[in-house]
């Protein structure tokens, strides 16, 4: 009995006075300078590796998206090519073993967006009862993707007449969401159903569907003739691979200051991701590759021009829906169930 009493309490004092095995946490900690947790993009920041308990350290290596960051005088320069939350990874070299230790980051745009206007060239006649999802030409005809439990579809369309050239109804489950076009194939989303479909071209008939990865929900699709750029109504644009379908990366939109979500309906054109609002009435121009919010277009006056049904709701019957002709090098934007698309130039205010 006493040596059980002597081992108990032996046992105690032991794992009081840190004889016990220590988390990585308890052994270091990632210092920035400042002690900031937000920076812009190729920011130059001051990192110290905090020891303590005096280890005896052979070496530390730092990197962020598993990349690794070199360290010039204990400073590094955040050129990442991707934006928003991000964690800064330190692995640690110590008594012939190794620990990882991180720190959460916020990485921003180097510049405030810059603000757009834009002027109409010419009304079209649009259907008035097409909740327009998705918008984008192929060569000079529309395609558009609309939404809606009961009323989802995808449409060819004659932009100049609005006339619906072919039409294919979805299933009364599912609400139809943003859509592109990519060698011979339509891709198309849904909202809530975590599945996307692929279409031919030609005559509508679907080839496969895709499930989604982590993304949260279908919004809005466009591609650069390599990959797939998909919204799902957070902060995040997911990199599709357009054969597999397989979420293969991500960057998240945000400004200098903030990190923004509701990006909803794309349109890809030379590097950059024209990106309808939730339920606003504003355009971003976002860098297709970091993220970084460039531009900002007001469309508030189109809403004006738009004979609203009876119906209407203005939360709901919003801007979206936004397609650039590229030999006419103008844009096509217009609205969830509004009887007019407009054919647009976007300028600097």
């Amino acid at each position: 009995m006493i040596k059980i009493l002597f081992s108990t309490t032996f046992f105690l004092l032991f794992m009081a006075c840190g004889g016990g095995s220590s988390e990585p946490q308890d052994l270091f900690a990632i210092q920035l300078e400042g002690n900031k947790k937000q920076f812009q993009q190729n920011e130059i920041v001051g990192i110290r590796l905090i020891n303590k308990q005096d280890k005896t350290i052979q070496g530390v290596s730092y990197s962020i998206d598993g990349k690794e960051i070199v360290l010039e005088n204990n400073q590094v320069v955040l050129d990442i090519p991707t934006l928003g939350n991000k964690t800064l990874n330190a692995e640690v070299k110590f008594d012939d073993t190794s620990v990882e230790i991180s720190k959460s980051i916020k990485v921003l745009a180097a510049n405030a967006p810059e603000i757009y206007t834009y002027e109409i060239i010419k009304e079209y006649p649009h259907d008035n009862k097409a909740y327009t999802q998705g918008l984008e030409f192929y060569q000079d005809t529309l395609y558009e993707s609309t939404g809606k439990k009961g009323r989802s579809s995808l449409r060819k369309v004659n932009y100049k007449t609005g006339e619906i050239l072919k039409q294919l109804d979805l299933d009364d489950t599912v609400f139809g969401e943003g859509m592109t076009i990519m060698n011979g194939k339509i891709y198309q989303l849904t909202w809530q159903s975590r599945i996307g479909f692929i279409y031919d071209l030609k005559d509508f008939e679907k080839i496969d569907s895709f499930q989604y990865g982590e993304s949260k929900e279908g919004w809005g699709l466009a591609n650069d003739g390599k990959k797939l750029f998909k919204s799902d109504g957070t902060e995040n644009i997911w990199f599709l691979n357009p054969e597999t379908l397989v979420e293969e990366g991500r960057t998240q939109t945000v400004t200098n200051s903030s990190i923004f979500n509701n990006t909803n309906e794309l349109e890809y054109v030379d590097g950059k991701l024209y990106a309808n609002v939730y339920q606003k009435s504003g355009v971003m121009i976002i860098d297709a590759v970091s993220g970084a919010i460039e531009g900002v277009v007001n469309f508030g006056g189109l809403s004006k021009k738009v004979t609203k049904g009876p119906n209407w709701v203005d939360t709901d019957n919003v801007l979206n829906g936004i397609a650039y002709h590229p030999e006419r090098k103008t844009f096509f934007v217009t609205g969830k169930d509004w009887d007019k698309l407009f054919e647009v130039k976007i300028m600097k205010k």
